[in-house]
């Protein structure tokens, strides 16, 4: 069974960088799309980005495009998410994803499409 680990959460202040790894544990052989969701309290768990590992191809949320760069070392298994410039609304705890599948990153946008979780990693951005 494969668990999916995340790390690299913590207190910042606004502006500053951030990056957050996901690990798959459990098995060589790890499930193609990874995606990176968030939650702040009191609201609905939400997307931010997605990658195939396969292609490189990668989608992100509007909210953070030009800030967030998703990526993947399929080496080490592990998942990237580098937070550039955060701000307090990017406050949230965030959770790392997988699915088994090959279409476009941009499929697998929602919650739905995943069938892997991890525990999550909180980020808190002071103003």
């Amino acid at each position: 069974q494969i668990q999916l680990i995340e790390s690299g959460g913590g207190l910042v202040q606004a502006g500053d960088s951030l990056r957050l790894s996901c690990a798959a544990l459990g098995r060589t052989a790890t499930p193609n799309i990874r995606g990176w969701f968030r939650q702040a309290p009191g609201k609905e768990r939400e997307f931010v980005a997605a990658i195939s590992r396969y292609t490189d191809d990668t989608y992100y949320t509007d909210s953070v495009k030009g800030r967030f760069t998703i990526s993947s070392d399929n080496a080490k298994n592990l998942v990237y998410l580098q937070m550039n410039g955060v701000k307090p609304e990017d406050t949230a705890v965030y959770y790392c994803a997988a699915a088994a599948g090959v279409l476009a990153a941009s499929y697998y946008s929602t919650t739905q499409r995943y069938d892997l979780w991890g525990q999550g990693t909180p980020v808190t951005v002071s103003s």
